[in-house]
């Protein structure tokens, strides 16, 4: 029997992405609200009482020290105290600089999941916390809900959103997320929102404009996607996405996708799958 045990890391888009001002630091403020669907990373973790964190299949040009999964690992160690290791394997699906939040997604799971593998006990606002040191996307993983987000992407409020279906298209481009924030073009001073005027005030991914003028091949895929309803870019892009109220229709859209274009499809998800092991 394999001591690896499998957890899923899922996917989020956000439904849409204003940056309403920069802080002395150099981080900028955004509003957002952050949607979990049901497509993802699988992560492989299997305990020991080695103290050391291996990642057995690293992926290529991501040495150890960059790699959220291990500096998740790492942190939790140096933060408990814990004296337990973990070997971790990953079944890679989303794609390095989509907007999706794999690599967030990847150390959010890796936190709940030794949180839980090693009885180190912290509660889910504790382990929001010591995600926010390793991304501002990882928090809302964490959180496990759909989610109202202001300051830097941290202070995260739960929202009631109805189910829906999603065709995501992959554009072939790997989108910096420091890149497109440090663009002298982006606009940082959209108005700040009230969450319940969300969906209807106005809302738009103010990062878009930037990565279609870098990377034009994201404004193709925004183009066809959009002939079937109304399309955006996720995050820092480069994925985009529209939303759809049947399966059966984000099917008939997807039939009609070009053969040189990728995407898949993926209904909503109420909770993060591994909700239940925080508290």
């Amino acid at each position: 029997m394999s001591p690896f045990q499998h957890f899923p890391a899922p996917a989020k888009l956000n439904l849409f992405l204003h940056i309403t001002g920069r802080r002395a630091d150099g981080y900028h403020l955004l509003q957002s609200v952050f949607r979990l669907i049901d497509f993802g990373d699988d992560i492989a973790i299997a305990v020991d009482d080695s103290g050391e964190i291996c990642h057995e299949n690293p992926l290529p040009g991501v040495p150890a020290e960059s790699d959220l999964m291990v500096r998740a690992a790492r942190l939790l160690q140096a933060h408990t105290g814990s004296r337990r290791g973990a070997r971790l394997r990953i079944s890679k699906r989303l794609p390095m600089g989509g907007g999706l939040g794999g690599g967030s997604s990847d150390a959010a799971t890796v936190l709940l999941a030794l949180n839980h593998l090693w009885q180190t006990g912290l509660s889910r606002t504790e382990l929001q916390q010591l995600g926010l040191q390793l991304g501002a996307d990882v928090p809302v993983f964490i959180f496990g809900r759909d989610a109202f987000a202001e300051g830097v992407g941290e202070q995260l409020h739960a929202i009631t959103l109805p189910p829906r279906w999603y065709i995501v298209l992959i554009p072939p481009v790997s989108v910096p997320t420091a890149e497109i924030f440090s663009d002298p073009s982006l606009t940082r001073d959209t108005k700040p929102i009230i969450m319940a005027a969300f969906p209807n005030d106005g809302i738009r991914n103010d990062l878009e404009n930037v990565a279609k003028k870098r990377y034009p091949v994201i404004a193709e895929y925004l183009e066809w996607l959009g002939q079937f309803g109304a399309a955006m870019m996720t995050g820092s892009g480069a994925c985009v996405f529209a939303a759809f109220d049947t399966q059966e229709e984000a099917k008939r859209v997807m039939s009609f996708l070009p053969a040189t274009m990728q995407g898949f499809i993926a209904p909503s998800l109420m909770q993060h799958p591994l909700f239940d092991l925080a508290n």
